[in-house]
């Protein structure tokens, strides 16, 4: 076949040989160019991708990283039914309890007439710190620089 291609090409004019030599320089250089930018521009692709995955990586380290120092600060489970707790806890703090209702063994709802924000605020601290969480919370200005509160707590975890 490349014999019976070099007959053809002799056969040809030396104008025509030229012709036929810049055609096919021209063909080889456009299916170069064709093959080298696609190439260039996946590899620009790649990079990218490499560098966000990398960039999400990281932060899904970090959010691994959060989830077991939570994990590892967890407050222990309560010692004592979650309704005696929070008697006792906002008898400690001075809040009179002017209604405690359980809602059955993982919820206490309780109201307090009389409370300042500030002291609501540091005792509710308080009982998260020690694994109680706060589902529902409603608070009332009295007038009197005191809120009357409607919570509902709950054991962590529950």
């Amino acid at each position: 076949m490349t014999e019976q291609l070099l007959v053809w090409y002799r056969a040809r004019t030396q104008r025509e040989q030229y012709m036929v030599l810049g055609g096919g320089i021209a063909v080889i250089l456009a299916f170069c160019y064709f093959l080298i930018v696609p190439l260039s521009d996946a590899l620009a692709s790649a990079k990218a991708r490499h560098a966000d995955a990398v960039i999400s990586l990281g932060e899904t380290q970090v959010r691994i990283d959060a989830v077991k120092d939570m994990q590892a600060s967890r407050a222990a489970p309560l010692d004592a039914p979650l309704e005696a707790m929070i008697r006792a806890r906002a008898n400690d703090a001075g809040f009179a309890l002017t209604s405690v209702t359980p809602q059955g063994s993982d919820r206490v709802q309780i109201a307090i007439a009389s409370a300042r924000p500030g002291a609501l605020i540091g005792w509710i601290a308080g009982l998260e710190s020690s694994g109680v969480l706060i589902d529902r919370l409603g608070t009332t200005d009295n007038g009197d620089r005191t809120v009357a509160v409607q919570m509902t707590l709950k054991a962590q975890g529950q």
